[in-house]
């Protein structure tokens, strides 16, 4: 466990690694934690939220590249606020909080895969107490991609048809509840009939399993041939202008990753609007974030939102983590567990 050290400095257990590659390059060094600095805060993390982004990262595959050696790692956490920077205001020494620093410029700065990290406070996302660490750190991310792309981008309403691929990841499983949440249909796209009735058990309306059907055909069969309002693909690659033919008129195809890693040609099926999405489409403007923020904890509130954890792994076990990641056999989050918390795999 990380403790204190003269002139108010902490050593904290951090996740680091010196070379891109597999999981094994990380490892868990005890690093020298200064006091808060301006507009900074110092987090006591409980837990923190696996995302894809961050095995890119490390692979060096991501859109921007660690800053190596001893590069951190991690966008999202949750935990209690311990110190207070000057020039910070809204957060006080015991607050609990969630931590989404992927706006902030990169991971290697200010990454969350420790025991203790300074970030700053625009970072922080308040957590109400009924709200439990691990479900702190794997809310913001998800859903805030979710609701972004699929209501404030995709203007996603009740009646409408949303299609989402990679629906088993953790914004898949949120993208599915949001739909729900507005009054839309949420249709699953999966690789394998593995995971069907997990998708259908977290709301989807129907899966599609790219193992058994052609997804244009099949989708087509669900809508009468309408298409889907909005599709939210995270894949891309050279398969999205077929993807694209699953879109309704005047609908909407939202891409928000690059799974397939492959280039992806532009889908020449006219009309037809396609948008890249990004977390600053919604954190970039203040008015879309308020209006996130709303309705992300009035969805928690009602439990209408609820994340889905598929495996916890103690912070020793981070390369397991990301090993199981990389496997794709998760439905929903991984959550790794932080100092007291930490007790094995779940």
């Amino acid at each position: 466990m990380g403790g204190a050290m003269k002139g108010g400095a902490m050593k904290a257990r951090t996740v680091l690694f010196d070379e891109v590659g597999g999981p094994d390059v990380l490892r868990i060094e005890e690093v020298e934690l200064g006091a808060p600095g301006s507009g900074e805060v110092r987090v006591r993390v409980e837990a923190v939220g696996l995302n894809r982004a961050e095995a890119l990262f490390r692979a060096g595959a991501y859109y921007y590249q660690p800053d190596l050696p001893a590069s951190r790692i991690g966008a999202e956490a949750a935990g209690v606020v311990e110190a207070v920077g000057p020039e910070v205001e809204g957060f006080a020494a015991g607050d609990p909080v969630s931590v989404l620093v992927t706006a902030t410029g990169g991971m290697s700065p200010y990454g969350v895969y420790a025991e203790r990290v300074n970030v700053p406070a625009s970072t922080l996302f308040p957590r109400h107490p009924s709200v439990d660490a691990v479900t702190g750190a794997a809310t913001w991310l998800s859903y805030l991609t979710a609701y972004g792309a699929l209501v404030e981008v995709g203007r996603l309403g009740p009646g409408d048809t949303a299609l989402i691929t990679a629906a088993s990841s953790s914004v898949g499983v949120a993208a599915i509840q949001v739909a729900n949440l507005v009054g839309a249909v949420p249709i699953a796209v999966t690789r394998t009939a593995a995971k069907r009735e997990q998708l259908l058990k977290a709301g989807a309306a129907q899966v599609i399993c790219l193992d058994e059907d052609d997804v244009v055909t099949r989708l087509g069969e669900l809508t009468d041939g309408a298409g889907a309002r909005v599709v939210f693909d995270a894949v891309g690659g050279p398969e999205l202008p077929r993807l694209a033919r699953t879109v309704a008129r005047d609908g909407t195809l939202v891409v928000y990753g690059w799974l397939d890693g492959r280039p992806t040609p532009l889908p020449m099926h006219w009309p037809l609007a396609v948008y890249g999405f990004a977390l600053p489409a919604v954190l970039g403007h203040e008015d879309r974030k308020r209006r996130a923020v709303v309705f992300i904890e009035s969805g928690l509130r009602s439990g209408a939102l609820a994340p889905l954890i598929d495996r916890t792994f103690p912070l020793e076990a981070i390369a397991d983590a990301h090993r199981h990641m990389e496997g794709n056999g998760q439905v929903g989050k991984i959550v790794v567990t932080v100092g007291r918390e930490d007790g094995g795999a779940a």
